[in-house]
């Protein structure tokens, strides 16, 4: 009965150990690249595949994008923005790091160059500053409910033990068990015969 037992809780510690596995071995792939590309260009938004995580800290967007949602944005040029698409770009008011989302009123040519008039659907009023081409990074496609909140989460220390150090003890004592469970054998059995 004890043996069956340990046969089922190996079955699901293994089912659930290569579950945690197939889920965060991808995630923690694509962290790495991002953080990678993010010290290797200091100067733009990290991208796979042209796709551009971006974790939504406001509600300027809300209702079709909230607060601690992850967004993906598609890389495209600057002449392809059409009025009334969501876009990213760096604030023209900001220190030139933080990326804003909000959608496009308005295509002004100003000085040979293109700019965008943008609002933030909840905001009152437009941005106080047009947003020159330089500064665009991409346009909004998608987003995933909450998981801009699961990725800061996953950026704190407890978050790191809780998604990366975790699953990896899990994984490493489910590889070891049946070597583990072989020497408990063989030590059992020689204590029988003594």
């Amino acid at each position: 009965m004890a043996n069956q037992k340990t046969s089922v809780t190996h079955k699901v510690l293994t089912v659930v150990g290569t579950i945690l596995c197939v889920i965060l071995i991808p995630i923690l792939i694509i962290n790495i690249t991002l953080i990678t590309k993010s010290y290797v260009n200091k100067d733009e938004v990290p991208s796979i595949a042209g796709k551009l995580p971006l974790i939504v800290l406001t509600d300027s967007m809300y209702p079709e994008i909230k607060s601690g949602d992850l967004i993906i944005c598609n890389t495209a040029e600057a002449d392809e923005i059409k009025v009334d698409d969501v876009i990213s770009f760096y604030d023209p008011m900001g220190s030139g790091t933080s990326v804003v989302t909000h959608r496009v009123l308005e295509i002004v040519q100003e000085d040979g160059t293109i700019k965008f008039r943008t609002k933030g659907d909840y905001n009152n009023t437009e941005d106080k500053m047009l947003v020159p081409a330089e500064n665009f990074v991409g346009v909004y496609k998608t987003r995933i409910a909450g998981a801009g909140n699961v990725a800061m989460f996953m950026q704190t220390t407890t978050g790191l033990i809780v998604c990366v150090v975790l699953p990896i003890v899990l994984l490493v004592l489910n590889l070891m068990s049946p070597l583990w469970n072989e020497q408990v054998g063989i030590a059992l059995n020689a204590a029988l015969v003594i």
